[in-house]
């Protein structure tokens, strides 16, 4: 999946290319593409995305796809997605080989962790999907800052496990990250959100009455600015409440 529109300046930037480098399958109809620039190193913040310039023949359209890996990972940066119905541009990402190379611009994007987020700061990742992309750097900038956050925790749907992305990386951050949790929601696909609203109500709202939290919300659809909507009515300051919709 990828955000919901690109930047207004991605046409003004300068075309990079990359090659691609390996490609994993997460599911039948999940990827990864590990990209190498083939010019400058690619210098970006976690949760930002590129815009790939994909030719179908009849046009040229430009897709945003986000970066999935840390800025701190060595070696080629990843792109995820997954299968959509008509989608062309993904269609066309699944084509491609180790050895291609893809055109894109960027990164932009301001869907960003805080630089220097207060140390004793809570925060709440949500996450479904391939959305956990921008999500899991984040996770990783957070847990690696000097003034890490004092808990954090990650809730994580899916239409079922094998659509858990990255469980095992998630499982052993859990394990050697004392503020660090997270819990799944198997869920039809029309309940996801129905569930991840549950659960944000019962964790963060109704639990107690502290709202100096901070959220990173990201996902597709209306579902997302419904949870966006249910933490900021509740009390929690606007700026607090970050979110992407795809």
């Amino acid at each position: 999946m990828t955000p919901e529109a690109s930047s207004p300046a991605a046409s003004k930037r300068s075309t990079l290319s990359a090659r691609v480098e390996r490609i994993f399958d997460h599911t039948s109809d999940t990827r990864s593409l590990f990209l190498s620039s083939t010019g400058k190193t690619l210098r970006f913040a976690p949760g930002q995305f590129i815009s790939i310039s994909i030719p179908l023949g009849d046009e040229t359209r430009s897709r945003p796809y986000t970066i999935a890996s840390s800025p701190t990972d060595a070696g080629p940066f990843e792109i995820c997605f997954n299968r959509v119905p008509g989608g062309r541009g993904v269609d066309w990402l699944f084509e491609r080989r180790v050895g291609d190379t893809v055109d894109f611009a960027g990164p932009f994007g301001t869907f960003t962790l805080d630089a220097d987020p207060a140390p004793n700061l809570e925060i709440g990742f949500i996450a479904e999907g391939t959305a956990i992309a921008p999500i899991r750097p984040m996770l990783k900038r957070a847990l690696a800052g000097p003034g890490s956050p004092s808990k954090m925790h990650l809730l994580y749907a899916a239409q079922d496990h094998e659509h858990i992305l990255y469980a095992s990386e998630l499982d052993e951050l859990a394990r050697i990250a004392p503020d660090f949790s997270y819990e799944t929601v198997i869920a039809p696909p029309a309940k996801i959100y129905d569930r991840l609203r549950e659960l944000t109500n019962a964790r963060w709202i109704v639990a107690d009455t502290d709202r100096t939290r901070q959220f990173y919300i990201c996902g597709v659809g209306d579902g997302v600015i419904q949870l966006r909507d249910l933490l900021r009515g509740s009390g929690y300051e606007r700026r607090a409440v970050h979110y992407e919709r795809w």
